[in-house]
């Protein structure tokens, strides 16, 4: 048994502060970003630990019994379920402040995510599908290249971060960004799932339900901000 895990979930911890602190110099957070650190760092726990503990329920092992399997264990995180115990939390801990405090933590969010996606390295278990590309990746003692499909979906979720701090600059209506900042994240997993391992067995629905979700939550968004829901 090792640490992998926690070497990945170190590593997006790490980048997710290391976008809250080029905002927060930037005037570009909503509130302290102390406070939006200890919201992340508690949304990632809860959502890896839930994530970990369906994985090993799903794989029929017992977690009262193997409580060291929870942390050592090389992978598997239901990532589902780790997604929508990490948005709950968000949304217990920002409930004063909605909106505008998941705006100012969406692009952190996605960068944690890339980072653990990239925690592949750590976890070595970046290799999906075959791939003649130049840049496709070999297990030890194998002469096939696979897709680093996980270092793919780090650029992907980067990208968007990228584009979602730039959009934070003309102050769109609260719940846009966050809403966005969901659908891509939806949207980049399910785009990468073909080139993963296992094809057809995969959570796919999971993150089309994302993309729908955030699609929804910033048509919402727009909608409040122009005065659609208010009473005539």
């Amino acid at each position: 048994m090792e640490f992998s895990l926690l070497g990945a979930a170190a590593i997006g911890l790490g980048g997710a502060y290391s976008v809250l602190w080029w905002e927060a110099g930037r005037g570009n957070a909503a509130v302290c970003t102390r406070h939006l650190w200890d919201i992340l760092l508690t949304a990632g726990i809860i959502g890896l630990v839930a994530g970990r503990l369906a994985a090993m329920i799903g794989g029929g092992t017992n977690p009262l019994t193997h409580l060291g399997d929870i942390l050592v264990i090389r992978g598997g995180v239901d990532t589902g379920i780790a997604a929508i115990a990490a948005l709950t939390a968000v949304t217990f801990l920002s409930r004063k402040d909605l909106l505008p405090t998941i705006d100012a933590v969406s692009p952190a969010a996605l960068t944690g995510l890339a980072g653990w996606q990239a925690g592949c390295l750590a976890r070595g278990a970046c290799l999906g599908t075959p791939t003649d590309a130049v840049w496709g990746m070999h297990q030890a003692g194998s002469t096939i290249g696979r897709h680093p499909v996980e270092l793919y979906a780090a650029i992907l979720l980067m990208v968007g971060v990228v584009a979602l701090m730039t959009w934070k600059r003309r102050h769109p209506p609260a719940g846009i960004v966050a809403g966005a900042a969901i659908a891509w994240a939806g949207a980049v997993r399910l785009a990468t799932e073909p080139m993963r391992p296992g094809i057809g067995s995969g959570p796919e629905w999971w993150y089309a339900a994302g993309i729908v979700t955030g699609i929804s939550v910033a048509t919402w968004s727009w909608l409040r901000a122009r005065g659609e829901f208010d009473q005539p």
